[in-house]
């Protein structure tokens, strides 16, 4: 059965990064992490953390990203719910035999270092979310 250990990170689709970044770091003043393309989803992101939370601004870099069809198709907000995980490829296994819809029936590479895979939001009660292992998202510790 898939451990859920946390919430990684909250994502924002957004139109303008640097716009986002002022909002988000400057205006608000919450901290800035690292910007970072990734290039395999069409995107550019930018961590912004809010205590130990972390807010990632996701910009689609063309028309074709999946990101960029989200906001023609809802506008810019809340994209995805993500949580961390001990094992993705193994928490991708665990949903799928529950019957979860997955959208990545393997897990890849994410960002900051991670392993990813997207569950469909029609069986997550409309709520795209993503499953992550690794990187600086949630810590046992905390």
């Amino acid at each position: 059965m898939t451990n859920i250990l946390g919430i990684d990170h909250i994502a924002i689709a957004v139109d303008d990064l640097d716009t986002a970044t002022e909002l988000w770091g400057t205006k608000l003043g919450m901290r800035l992490g690292e910007r970072e393309i990734i290039e395999a989803q069409g995107v550019e992101i930018q961590m912004v953390y809010a205590g130990d939370t972390r807010i990632e601004l996701v910009c689609p870099l063309n028309a074709d990203s999946p990101v960029a069809k989200f906001i023609a198709k809802r506008g810019a907000g809340i994209h995805h719910l993500a949580l961390a995980v001990n094992d993705c490829q193994s928490a991708v296994d665990d949903c799928s035999k529950q019957g979860v819809r997955m959208i990545n029936g393997n897990a890849s590479e994410g960002s900051h270092g991670t392993t990813i895979a997207f569950v469909h939001p029609s069986s997550m009660g409309g709520v795209l979310t993503e499953l992550v292992e690794g990187g600086e998202g949630f810590k046992h510790d905390k």
